[in-house]
């Protein structure tokens, strides 16, 4: 893994991957599957992620005020799958789902080894948004990205396995496609369109 520029770290999370949200406080972690997180600015750099009021993850994050978003790669949708289904309050996901941990750099919350690219954080205290609407804001203090993946701030996609997923629904991913580039239209075409 190497570690990717904070002004850039949006760039992670910018094509709306699922994403692992690890926890830890104490002796305590979980890890668990979010589809809703998103960038929100640059300098420094913070994220937003929903937490619901009844995951273990969210007693964990309340607890420590850090978090990480790991962004898995198609290698272990099997195993988001499998995150994303129980609760760290029955199971032990580490131990019983073969989940694998890194230690992070800048918080307790742990790296989940598999991911192509991970934002450490530390949680915004904003009460009013976490108790109404279970959405998190953290500033990115640290991020990784595997560079077989994730390359001089762009992604790059080339094997299958490292491809990122978005979940659609009843179990169901698709992988991130092939990149293209679109460029904009020459100024005469521009300007012969009529605006109403």
């Amino acid at each position: 893994m190497e570690s990717v520029e904070l002004a850039k770290s949006y760039l992670l999370l910018n094509h709306g991957p699922v994403t692992l949200v690890s926890s830890a406080h104490g002796d305590r972690r979980n890890v668990m599957a979010a589809s809703w997180a998103m960038p929100l600015d640059f300098s420094p750099p913070k994220v937003a992620v929903v937490i619901d009021g009844r995951a273990y993850t969210r007693a964990l994050v309340e607890a420590s005020g850090e978090f990480v978003l790991c962004i898995p790669s198609r290698a272990i949708a099997d195993q988001v799958l499998a995150v994303g289904s129980q609760s760290g309050r029955e199971v032990d996901k580490f131990a019983a789902l073969g989940v694998g941990a890194i230690p992070a750099s800048q918080v307790q919350a742990p790296l989940i080894d598999g991911c192509v690219a991970w934002l450490e954080c530390k949680v915004i205290p904003e009460p009013n948004n976490e108790k109404r609407y279970d959405l998190f804001l953290g500033e990115v203090v640290a991020a990784w990205a595997d560079p077989r993946a994730f390359k001089d701030g762009r992604w790059v996609f080339e094997s299958e396995d490292l491809k990122t997923i978005h979940y659609i629904a009843g179990g169901n991913f698709f992988a991130t496609g092939e990149a293209f580039e679109a460029t904009t239209p020459l100024a005469s075409s521009a300007e012969s369109i009529e605006l109403a």
